[in-house]
């Protein structure tokens, strides 16, 4: 079995490169990544010893991955750049080129050397104005979906898969909306077989995480390493929702997609913690004093950014039915999760999250 992750080197990539070694002992596996994400480069010594093949290049280069040897039974495009603020103050050309010219290289080295080519999109394709125009109730320590909605996919589970994706929704989640029609166009012109996953807010251990991205790792860190925080927009109460999903979750619906990849190929599916996994920035406030036993001030600021959105919880009911996938963590094991393991790194994490 050969199997190439881009963006191998990152929070996801890095932690399914080594799920499929720990899974499958005698894979080749390919790490490819440019190094840009700042901690990428403390997995290359978790490589080495796992024996996971390092390859330094990047998407945006068709010569780079042109460059990867063999054919693969696995191609797995985890390459992006992440933040949903990329592009807001400046020029989107990084985003667009790493996210959507990035897959498309993906797919042309795909298209002849993979068995099987999985897209890691984003949540963050569903539309901005019809995530806002959601009925909520506020209650103590979060908003929760009101029974009556007008907008189609979205129910008491969360947003599904047919919740509206034709209106603006960032640079960030435009680039990965349009890797997926690419993703299709492959599937129907080339008979590439593939799956594309929209993934919610994945977080765990390994995570260097940001304000603009990875932030529910960031809280933690945070309060691991005493540094205060801040409830930002929709009031500044810390009421606003996100779902979480861990790598081992993640995994598992990889493993489950692939043993049906002829009938699911060129599927488009919600991979989220689901109600089950979510939580409130207040509430992850509690989940890490808990987990850390400590307590650093929480400031508030009400401004809210145009991209931002209340709330999001994905829908997984479509996995489920497809094969069989169901979430298993929960919002506490993460933050447990990734709590012990900035304690037990403590001294090699430090200088990135206590600076």
């Amino acid at each position: 079995m050969r199997v190439v992750i881009t963006g191998g080197a990152g929070f996801v990539g890095s932690s399914l490169a080594l799920k499929y070694r720990a899974q499958y002992p005698k894979a080749e596996i390919l790490a490819f990544d440019n190094l840009k994400r700042r901690g990428a480069e403390l997995n290359l010594e978790r490589f080495r010893k796992a024996d996971i093949t390092f390859v330094h290049g990047d998407v945006r280069s068709r010569e780079d991955l042109a460059a990867l040897p063999g054919t693969f039974d696995l191609f797995l495009d985890a390459a992006a750049e992440p933040s949903v603020l990329a592009g807001l103050n400046g020029s989107p050309a990084y985003v667009l080129d790493t996210n959507l010219g990035g897959t498309m290289n993906c797919l042309e080295v795909a298209r002849t050397k993979a068995k099987a080519f999985v897209l890691l999109s984003t949540s963050r394709v569903y539309s901005i104005a019809p995530l806002k125009a959601l009925a909520f109730d506020e209650g103590a320590t979060r908003l929760t979906l009101s029974a009556a909605q007008k907008l189609p996919g979205v129910s008491s589970a969360g947003i599904a898969e047919d919740f509206p994706v034709n209106l603006p929704r960032s640079l960030y989640g435009a680039s990965k909306l349009a890797s997926e029609y690419l993703v299709q166009e492959y599937c129907a012109t080339y008979g590439l077989k593939a799956i594309i996953n929209r993934c919610g807010v994945i977080a765990g251990p390994g995570q260097f995480g940001k304000v603009d991205q990875g932030v529910f790792t960031l809280w933690v860190a945070n309060h691991t390493f005493g540094k205060a925080l801040k409830y930002t927009g929709f009031g500044g109460t810390g009421k606003q929702v996100r779902d979480l999903l861990h790598p081992d979750d993640l995994f598992a619906a990889l493993e489950a997609q692939l043993g049906g990849l002829d009938r699911l190929s060129g599927d488009t599916f919600n991979l989220g913690g689901g109600q089950g996994c979510s939580t409130s920035l207040l509430e992850l406030t509690q989940l890490c004093r808990t987990a850390t036993g400590r307590e650093v001030p929480v400031a508030s600021d009400p401004t809210t950014s145009p991209v931002d959105i209340p709330f999001y919880v994905s829908d997984t009911a479509k996995a489920k039915q497809a094969f069989g996938w169901a979430p298993k963590k929960t919002a506490k094991d993460i933050v447990t999760d990734i709590a012990a393991w900035l304690d037990r790194e403590r001294a090699q994490l430090a200088p990135l999250f206590g600076a």
